[in-house]
């Protein structure tokens, strides 16, 4: 029972989905892929990861994502054409970090945090991508979410010794707290890598899954939104809308 609840699906969506996701969100936001032509595209897909976070019960990104790009727009629409010379480039590196940075951002943390490595190996082969690209992949999906655990237990160290931003010892916060995480970076990956070799990740035959994954209703509702962004921005290109 262990084994089949720590394979099953976690969110709604099948890992192909969240990937094609991904890369719509980094053309479209983060590349600018379309320009003015796909401003309403873009603001749709600025919330789609959001709302797919909440569906997942992730309430704190949920939050800071909406908290964060409301403020950016508020500032972008209504205070920035009033501001000039360093007020206005300030205002305007602001808002793009948050409106062109972050969305990839929760996107990447919805597909990794609902995506189990199985799943994603499973995905990769359904559509036959070679393994020099789905080990390294797969590595990573184990690596972040270790590390963040181990930045968790390493900052609970360091404020039980008052080394925090706002305490005495605000000056050894860098050497305590960075150099222990860029330690356990490199071991965790070379721990993770000599774990995928044992399992026999790069072995010649094919690997045998346990993990049902497919396409359902939320997956067909995801492709027929993008591709209605997509439709849109295009006939807005030709000015036929």
């Amino acid at each position: 029972m262990e084994i089949l609840s720590a394979t099953s699906k976690k969110s709604v969506l099948d890992p192909r989905t969240k990937l094609i996701l991904l890369v719509f969100v980094s053309v479209f936001v983060l590349g600018n892929a379309g320009g003015d032509w796909a401003a309403e595209f873009r603001v749709a897909l600025n919330y789609l990861p959001l709302f797919l976070l909440l569906s997942a019960r992730r309430f704190k990104p949920f939050l800071f994502g909406v908290f964060f790009y409301t403020f950016a727009y508020v500032f972008a629409m209504f205070v920035m054409p009033h501001c000039t010379g360093f007020l206005n480039f300030l205002i305007l590196a602001m808002c793009g970090i948050v409106l062109r940075f972050m969305p990839g951002v929760f996107t990447g943390m919805y597909l990794v945090s609902t995506t189990t490595v199985s799943e994603f190996m499973s995905a990769m082969e359904r559509i036959h991508m070679p393994s020099q690209i789905t080990i390294p992949l797969s590595v990573m999906f184990r690596f972040f979410p270790t590390v963040m655990e181990e930045a968790s237990s390493i900052n609970k160290a360091m404020a039980m010794r008052d080394i925090r931003c706002g305490g005495t010892k605000a000056f050894q916060m860098i050497e305590y707290r960075l150099i222990p995480m860029m330690t356990c970076s490199v071991k965790i990956g070379q721990e993770l890598s000599a774990a995928s070799l044992t399992r026999g990740l790069g072995g010649p035959g094919k690997r045998t899954n346990i993990c049902k994954i497919g396409f359902g209703f939320w997956d067909y509702f995801t492709f027929i939104a993008l591709g209605a962004g997509l439709a849109i921005t295009i006939l807005h290109g030709f000015k036929v809308i």
